[in-house]
């Protein structure tokens, strides 16, 4: 590179030996690596390392400068580069969170802002229509009543837990808007995840399903790779997506109820569940919380049946989902996916 004669480097290979120095700045600016990320591009002045940042997808994360380099342009080089390779793999539509002292730097880059946890993150992304978009096309849904409901799943795979929140939210609700989590991190893909819930729910005529898009419960809200401490790092993860809830979701659908299960085996979802119980109600939605069903003994959990299939355990499994998602397990789609367990 001209500027400053500096040298760039590429790395797609998340063992190579130039992840040392780029984990070591990294965790200089209070950041973490993290592994999962796709792509990454490295800035140095002779043989030091001054700048770094990364992406995963259509997001972008674990941006540093060097201190002895700021105030000089060098982020906006690594942040136009991210952008340029993402434009070049087909992701036109990019997120980023970062600090709010970063704002002005991707404001300057074409980046709009979303939702900020005050002194912890912004979340931004490149389209200033973005969730006007998403949020304009939940209105075309908006259902009056006194009751709105709204529930969101992943579904990983659908079971009778899953069917029994739902039914419950129905017959105490006018309207339930079901959210499935859109991101392609579980074993079952979102596509086929969608189905089955649609499938599980046909009976229930007051039920409304959405994907949940980028803007719920998705790799652009779980901001954790810059927080020291993995509790603080949950805590703002669920602060952010249940800012994002509030502030967008629940007035475009008039949303004054949100039902969860009871959450005993994840921490994770349980501190989510406790934030929202802390949240929502400043926002007038009271949060719903159910106690999971047991059948057989088994807490009929996502987690469970994927524990059930991997030990070969169907006739267990038969009985903790509905015959909708066991006739999808049974078939050729699906024991391809069951392989994967």
């Amino acid at each position: 590179m001209g500027y400053l004669n500096l040298d760039e480097i590429i790395i797609e290979d998340n063992h190579s030996s130039k992840l040392y120095d780029i984990k070591k700045l990294l965790l200089k600016q209070g950041l973490k690596f993290e592994e999962n990320v796709e792509y990454t591009v490295a800035l140095y002045d002779d043989d030091k390392i001054i700048a770094t940042g990364s992406s995963e997808g259509k997001i972008l994360k674990c941006i540093a400068v060097d201190d002895n380099y700021k105030q000089m342009g060098i982020s906006n080089t690594i942040i136009s580069d991210l952008i340029s390779e993402q434009y070049r793999r087909g992701n036109n539509h990019l997120f980023v969170y970062t600090k709010p002292k970063n704002y002005k730097v991707f404001q300057k880059l074409g980046f709009y802002m979303i939702a900020e946890v005050p002194n912890r993150v912004i979340l931004l992304e490149n389209d200033p229509c973005g969730i006007k978009k998403y949020i304009n096309n939940l209105k075309k849904e908006k259902i009056s009543g006194d009751v709105i409901s709204s529930v969101v799943v992943n579904c990983n795979p659908f079971t009778l837990g899953h069917k029994y929140l739902i039914e419950k939210a129905s017959r105490e609700s006018d309207v339930v808007h079901v959210f499935i989590v859109s991101e392609d991190k579980s074993v079952f893909p979102s596509d086929i995840r969608y189905k089955l819930v649609k499938e599980g729910l046909s009976h229930l005529k007051n039920v409304i399903l959405h994907k949940s898009q980028n803007y719920i419960i998705s790799n652009a809200t779980f901001p954790s790779y810059f927080m020291k401490k993995q509790n603080e790092a949950v805590k703002t993860h669920c602060l952010l997506d249940i800012l994002i809830f509030m502030k967008y979701i629940v007035p475009a659908l008039g949303i004054n109820k949100r039902y969860v299960g009871e959450e005993s085996l994840c921490p994770v979802t349980k501190i989510y569940n406790d934030t929202m119980k802390e949240m929502l109600p400043k926002g007038n939605v009271e949060v719903i919380e159910i106690p999971r069903i047991q059948i057989g003994g088994n807490i009929t959990s996502a987690s469970t049946v994927r524990k059930l299939i991997k030990e070969n355990k169907f006739l267990e499994v038969r009985k903790l989902v509905p015959d909708t998602t066991y006739n999808f397990l049974m078939s050729r789609e699906g024991m391809s996916i069951i392989k994967k367990i």
